[in-house]
């Protein structure tokens, strides 16, 4: 039986990603002298936003944060709301007394400025954010399991990227692979063999509620 999903964040509640790389750009290009390609900078996805800053201008680390934090916060009209239906459909997951949590490789500051953008703040009962250090959404989702005693049978995980397969294989939740915003590459994550794979959250809502029927 469903008891919990649990959402990434990037791709999969909001277009974020293209502000992601703005705001990197934007706060990392005049402290390193010089144009980054959009390829370098997601290159060092996997750990939060302070481990791609690290990888990339390890000698202005702290200035390099607090101004991706900065420009982050100011470029968000990039990506104003969450994708259509994600709210609606998060309120009627609500309603069927389903759990919500998010597990995000996003830095704790960064989920929290898009959250309250999006007015998401009270939705999710367990938020886990990722680390400077490396991936860890295994281990997030495994924490979010433990923190409200639900077996990984009984939830799913909704992500956007190859990555949030293998975590959630690794830890035995079955994965539904987001393919809805501009930014997925579906053929990779069908690849993947994920559970299900979708293109659109309405898509997505009508096979939770046939789940569940």
């Amino acid at each position: 039986m469903l008891k919990l999903l649990i959402f990434d964040l990037d791709g999969t509640l909001g277009n974020t990603l293209p502000l992601c790389i703005a705001s990197f750009k934007k706060s990392i290009e005049p402290l390193a002298g010089r144009v980054l390609s959009d390829k370098e900078i997601i290159d060092t996805f996997g750990p939060s936003e302070e481990g791609t800053v690290q990888a990339l201008i390890p000698e202005h680390y702290d200035k390099g944060v607090e101004d991706y934090i900065m420009h982050y916060r100011d470029l968000h009209a990039m990506c104003e709301a969450p994708f259509e239906g994600i709210v609606d459909l998060l309120e009627w997951a609500k309603e069927q007394k389903i759990h919500l949590a998010m597990v995000t490789g996003k830095g704790k500051r960064s989920t929290e400025i898009t959250l309250e953008k999006y007015g998401l703040q009270s939705h999710f009962e367990r938020i886990e954010t990722g680390s400077p250090i490396g991936p860890r959404k295994a281990q997030g989702i495994a924490n979010v399991l433990h923190h409200l005693d639900i077996s990984p049978n009984e939830a799913l995980y909704i992500g956007d990227a190859p990555s949030d397969v293998t975590a959630s294989r690794e830890v035995g939740v079955p994965v539904i692979a987001a393919a809805w915003a501009e930014t997925a590459e579906p053929g990779q994550l069908k690849a993947l063999d994920p559970d299900q794979l979708f293109t659109g959250v309405t898509e997505f809502r009508h096979y939770l509620s046939q789940q569940l029927a």
